[in-house]
């Protein structure tokens, strides 16, 4: 099934309505519902409560929107010291479903779902298929992985929604995942980006690109360039879409990338979006890079009240070209905890993968940075895989790619760094999140 092209595309809305709908028509939505979420936590979550109350401020007090920066913030630690259901507004009868962070360490992040928020989180998924060109007839090959993690289960309820096909292989088995997406017919996938990556070069590798039938593919859960994207585009032949989303707020679907992509459209609706300093929480302007911070508008189960993300990026609030009007926050370049500092420069993983993607295929998008201390100064060293066609027992060849790979990266980052090449699939590959960074100054 070929690439539709922009000029071909065809746009489609779930809710026309609500993703057209003009700011001050949604401002007034959002104020409404603002006030009510506010007099809920206030009245049914202790934590809350006491939050408000030490900040001098009541219910009362927020009139609309505009007052949010009166509320206090919420971060992943509260979610762990309160584990499992200390934040819950409701009685934990009311809970249908429950899911947690896919950290393996200390507590879970778990959230919590009534009954409406698991069909809130089922329809703000319907929403981006629909806007990835998907309808009822599509057959949506699902390889995040389900259990806990939200991955898996959101783009299930996305596809019960929309009333297409769900195919919930989860993650793993690689060419079992490709013999199913070509024997049941799938016309869409959804994985991270680097399972994306990797899936594509295996498609490639056994030949079978051209018996697929899909048309597109939906990745988030992790950070990823528009380099890579194209990449993953090119060789399947496909249209990739950016789904944007974290457990704590509801899974992926809280924002998602059209045809254009020019930004994530936040289905604001629903989570409302600020970009602070993540210095000293004061507002960005439209454009200026800062903190994502949410609020849960309309969820019941456990509603969160400016939940710092601690994901960077920067929001616009113009029309897009297809037509919405929903925010778009830009591609992020990391996270303010993936971020490392090497010898005081600000180094991350995303950077590193654009600088290797415009190569030319010399070296291929994967990779490994591993930080280390030595009398006292911050190395670097990123190994890199070495594409076969480029791959050589030639000494002197391999040198004078590592002397240009090292180039490239210094200019991209702004650091000298120790490269060392390795052979094609040296680097282990992932089917879920991708490990880009190991940071030995902290062990």
């Amino acid at each position: 099934m070929a690439k539709v092209l922009l000029q071909d595309w065809k746009e489609q809305y779930r809710d026309k309505k609500i993703e057209c709908m003009s700011r001050d028509e949604m401002s007034a939505l959002q104020s409404e519902r603002l006030v009510k979420q506010v007099k809920n936590v206030y009245e049914n979550v202790s934590f809350y409560r006491k939050k408000m109350e030490e900040l001098g401020v009541e219910p009362g007090d927020i009139k609309g929107i505009e007052d949010i920066h009166k509320l206090p913030f919420t971060t992943k630690e509260d979610l762990r010291d309160h584990y499992p259901f200390g934040l819950l507004a409701v009685p934990r009868e009311k809970i249908a479903r429950v899911q947690g962070t896919s950290g393996t360490t200390g507590k879970l992040t778990l959230a919590a779902y009534t009954e409406k928020d698991v069909k809130t989180w089922g329809e703000c998924v319907a929403r981006g298929l629909v806007m990835a060109g998907l309808t009822s007839e599509d057959r949506i090959h699902v390889c995040y992985g389900y259990g806990l993690f939200t991955g898996g289960m959101g783009l299930d309820l996305g596809a019960q929604a929309l009333g297409a096909m769900a195919i919930p292989m989860s993650s793993g088995n690689t060419k079992r995942q490709l013999m199913c997406m070509e024997d049941f017919g799938a016309t869409a996938f959804g994985c991270t980006p680097s399972y994306a990556m990797y899936l594509a070069e295996a498609a490639k590798e056994a030949g079978i690109v051209d018996r697929l039938q899909i048309k597109a593919s939906i990745n988030g859960a992790e950070p990823w360039t528009d380099e890579m994207r194209l990449k993953i585009e090119e060789t399947l032949n496909i249209n990739t879409f950016d789904i944007y989303g974290l457990c704590e707020i509801t899974g992926p679907g809280v924002a998602m990338d059209c045809i254009h992509h020019k930004g994530l459209h936040v289905y604001e609706d629903h989570f409302y979006p600020e970009i602070l300093n993540p210095a000293d929480q004061s507002t960005c302007a439209d454009g200026e890079t800062g903190e994502l911070v949410f609020t849960t508008l309309t969820k019941e189960g456990m509603p969160l009240l400016r939940y710092r993300t601690k994901d960077l990026t920067s929001i616009y609030r113009d029309t897009c070209e297809c037509g919405r009007t929903l925010p778009r926050i830009q591609k992020f370049t990391g996270r303010t905890d993936d971020m490392k500092v090497i010898r005081g420069v600000n180094v991350f993983p995303t950077q590193v993968e654009a600088a290797l993607l415009s190569m030319g295929g010399q070296v291929a998008p994967h990779y490994l940075l591993i930080v280390d201390r030595e009398n006292n100064l911050d190395v670097l060293t990123v190994m890199v895989e070495v594409t076969e066609e480029y791959f050589s027992d030639e000494i002197r060849k391999m040198e004078a790619l590592k002397e240009k790979v090292g180039a490239v990266l210094k200019q991209a980052l702004g650091v000298s760094v120790r490269v060392k090449l390795v052979e094609p699939k040296t680097i282990q590959r992932s089917e879920g999140k991708a490990k880009r960074v190991i940071d030995n100054r902290n062990l």
